[in-house]
């Protein structure tokens, strides 16, 4: 059984969790801190779902991103981890779906996400669950190099 949460305070056991959980979405990331994870749910454009099994562990979590444009509610999904020992139980669809619930609440019409294609068993678990893949590109620059640096 799992149940997912909203995360609204930045408890020493969810910062706990989420520095257990990043690195392993992300080698390169910095480990977040208590004031980042503090940030991440005072924000009113971001939602940290939490999962938790049977025990009542926090074993996964996910960012859901809700933001106006003049187009439209937005609505993206980040950073979606599931702990290495509690896969195959149904954590990531948990924290999948209840992101999809919160995004059509809030008037959004689509949801986005991003998935390296290294990463199969997300990504068949994003198809399982209707997305599919678009015809676009995605594009990014580093801020802060010379490359990535606006001159105004």
């Amino acid at each position: 059984m799992v149940r997912v949460e909203e995360a609204t305070e930045a408890t020493p056991e969810v910062v706990e969790a989420m520095q257990r959980l990043v690195p392993q979405v992300s080698s390169s990331a910095p480990l977040p801190t208590a004031e980042d994870v503090a940030a991440i749910v005072a924000s009113p454009a971001t939602v940290l779902l939490i999962a938790r099994t049977d025990d009542a562990t926090i074993a996964g979590t996910l960012t859901l991103a809700l933001f106006r444009i003049p187009t439209g509610m937005r609505a993206w999904i980040e950073d979606v981890v599931t702990d290495r020992g509690a896969q195959r139980q149904g954590i990531g669809t948990a924290l999948t779906r209840e992101a999809l619930r919160r995004a059509a609440a809030a008037g959004a019409r689509t949801v986005d996400l991003t998935s390296r294609a290294s990463r199969e068993d997300a990504n068949r678990l994003y198809q399982k669950l209707g997305f599919e893949r678009r015809d676009t590109n995605v594009y990014r620059t580093e801020l802060g190099t010379p490359s990535g640096m606006l001159s105004v």
